[in-house]
């Protein structure tokens, strides 16, 4: 019988596992040393603040496993033989393999910064993150978060709960500009201040400083000032998990090179999650995407593949969410922190400073590119399929309110956006009209 072996029981390596048990009998082994069970990772947060308990986060019981006939181990993988079709663990056994996916995921980054080895200094990714988070956080007054991406958000929360100051340090203008246009990230960035976040920015770290018993005591900035704590939170984003591959002959860059059937270069070894750099284009996308849905399309895929049925990853429109405390956040297509020649754009956002829309085209097709939109719920089908069939801004307008998926009692804000384009641009209501 055909062997199975996944290295890794994230969304990814799990959805794999699922999918190649419903379409075949084949013998499946999921190796991890993280967790003896897979659970929900986007979770972490809400057992730090006290809201679940981890048996919350597993979405199968303990006996799903057995029951379908997957095999779980616990064990660190620490090389791969491509040649003999083998894994050497750390507990010293080694694993036969008939075909192998590598969803190894990633680790939090470090940049070198003096210091940044001491206790209390730690990124967020892992249960052992949480844990360590958990014990190094006990007692402390005072925390840092470096970075301005969407972790150091949910670090800034989840220390606040605690009734933990913080003080966060984003090098950008404005929080997330990097990603987020100037008017939303700076939306953002009144709102992380409403909730006693104090946000510097343009601000970078330089060196951390610990006491005599190596723990994190301070950090210095770029701007010469000196900030007292006894944590501080890495949010500077992550890299793919790959160190254990080298010399196995898998080729890799930042991350596991993949074609789009997620093959490596090597016969019968394959590559999904986080890990994965694809070695092809898709249009709108980047092509490394360390995102939850991506990780569990590509189980999705890679499974058919194994099983028989050789299918393409081909994801489609981007669309990704979030939360800055309690502004929901989505995106579908793509918007750029800054317009482009070719586009026009409409930002609306509402007088409470806690709801905004940014509608994004092509000047000379109309075409629609993309959304940004903070505080209002809207309907993933109905984007994913615009954005599929290559509509138009004036056709997204007239639908808009198909979209909204906020419930029945919450205020709507369709009438005061279309009019808002239309005032900015008269000849989009020409073509409404006509």
């Amino acid at each position: 019988m055909k062997h199975i072996v996944i290295i890794g029981n994230g969304i990814s390596g799990i959805t794999a596992a699922r999918n190649i048990r419903k379409r075949s009998d084949f013998r499946i082994t999921v190796i991890s040393s993280e967790t003896k069970h897979f659970y929900s990772r986007t979770a972490l947060m809400y057992l730090y603040m006290g809201h679940m308990k981890y048996e919350n986060i597993k979405p199968y019981e303990d006996n799903f496993w057995k029951k379908n006939k997957i095999d779980l181990v616990f064990d660190h993988v620490d090389q791969v033989d491509t040649i003999s079709k083998s894994l050497q663990l750390k507990s010293g056994n080694q694993f036969a393999f008939d075909q192998l996916i590598i969803a190894s995921g990633s680790t939090s980054n470090k940049f070198g910064w003096p210091g940044q080895n001491l206790t209390g200094v730690q990124g967020l990714y892992s249960y052992q993150d949480l844990e360590t988070m958990e014990q190094h956080t006990n007692k402390v007054k005072h925390a840092v978060i470096v970075g301005g991406g969407l972790i150091g958000v949910e670090m800034a929360e989840m220390l606040l709960s605690r009734k933990i100051e913080v003080t966060f340090l984003v090098r950008e203008k404005e929080f997330w500009n990097n990603v987020l246009p100037i008017k939303e990230a700076n939306l953002i960035s009144r709102h992380l201040r409403t909730h006693h976040v104090d946000l510097k920015l343009e601000t970078e770290l330089k060196e951390i400083t610990g006491d005599e018993h190596g723990r994190v005591n301070a950090v210095l900035t770029n701007k010469g000032e000196t900030i007292p704590c006894q944590f501080l939170g890495l949010a500077v984003g992550v890299s793919p998990n790959i160190n254990f591959l080298s010399n196995a002959g898998i080729e890799v860059k930042k991350g596991v090179l993949v074609n789009e059937f997620l093959e490596t270069n090597i016969p019968d070894i394959y590559a999904v999650g986080d890990c994965v750099e694809r070695i092809y284009d898709l249009s709108g996308r980047r092509n490394i995407e360390q995102v939850w849905y991506t990780g569990r399309m590509m189980g999705e895929v890679v499974a058919q593949t194994i099983c028989g049925d050789k299918t393409k990853y081909e994801p489609g429109p981007w669309f990704n969410s979030a939360k800055f405390f309690d502004i929901e956040y989505q995106t579908y297509g793509r918007v750029s922190n800054e317009l482009k020649p070719d586009e026009q754009d409409f930002y609306w956002e509402h007088a409470d400073e806690t709801k905004a829309m940014h509608l994004v085209w092509y000047t000379n097709s109309n075409a629609f590119k993309g959304i940004n939109v903070f505080g209002i719920r809207l309907r993933h089908e109905c984007f994913d399929r615009w954005l599929r069939e290559g509509r138009t801004i004036q056709y997204v307008l007239l639908h808009l309110s198909e979209a909204n998926f906020d419930p029945e009692f919450f205020n709507r804000y369709e009438a005061q956006i279309v009019s808002g384009v239309i005032a900015k641009y008269p000849a989009v209501k020409m073509e409404i009209n006509a």
